[in-house]
């Protein structure tokens, strides 16, 4: 293992479908669909779904219900496996705690840096506390600070600061919109062909 690089793997379209899209279809509401890949100023994005739970009545358990039948994507827990014997990683995600853990369970307990959602007493999602802004990008950054050389890879537009500013960086399952904007990306669509893009940073 090469100690000097970190993996910074974004988690949701990556590792995991997206948790709002599964919401929004086992609860009928398809302005819930709306992600980064949509809307890229989260806070705007975060505000427009809490007052849309707010309407519907809806709140944590009822997530949590959804995600507790979510599965990872096909070979994500292989990949990350794999991935784990040659380099440190951690997963970088706009999400919560609140929701990311039953999901690292399925993942072999990987390293998360997340959010954190406020919940009232009644279950109602009444706020959220970003860990600091532009989290990707700001701990990307940190690492750099430290020593390491960061390698990072995501799907969205909260992605894009910490792709860029890493060593290497890669698109991975990302919109047709987004790889036409960052033709500079190298963009993949399978968990072999970053596995070896990676590699090749790492062990070359």
């Amino acid at each position: 293992m090469n100690d000097m690089y970190i993996t910074c793997l974004d988690m949701e379209g990556v590792l995991v479908p997206e948790i709002w899209i599964a919401f929004s279809e086992a609860s009928g509401i398809p302005e819930l669909r709306k992600t980064t890949r949509d809307e890229p100023d989260y806070d705007k994005l975060m505000k427009y779904r809490l007052a849309i739970l707010k309407e519907h009545g809806l709140g944590l358990k009822e997530i949590q219900a959804t995600i507790e039948k979510i599965e990872p994507m096909e070979g994500a827990k292989e990949f990350l496996d794999e991935l784990r014997s040659f380099s440190q990683v951690i997963i970088l995600s706009d999400t919560f705690t609140q929701f990311a853990s039953p999901l690292m369970k399925k993942l072999g307990m990987p390293t998360i840096f997340c959010n954190t959602l406020e919940v009232a007493d009644s279950g109602e999602i009444t706020g959220y506390r970003m860990r600091v802004q532009k989290s990707k990008y700001t701990t990307v950054k940190a690492l750099q600070s430290i020593g390491f050389e960061t390698i990072a890879s995501g799907d969205s537009y909260n992605d894009l600061g910490m792709i860029q500013a890493s060593k290497a960086g890669f698109l991975f399952k990302s919109t047709e919109q987004i790889k036409k904007d960052y033709p500079d990306i190298p963009a993949f669509e399978t968990y072999d062909e970053l596995l070896d893009a990676i590699k090749k940073v790492i062990l070359k």
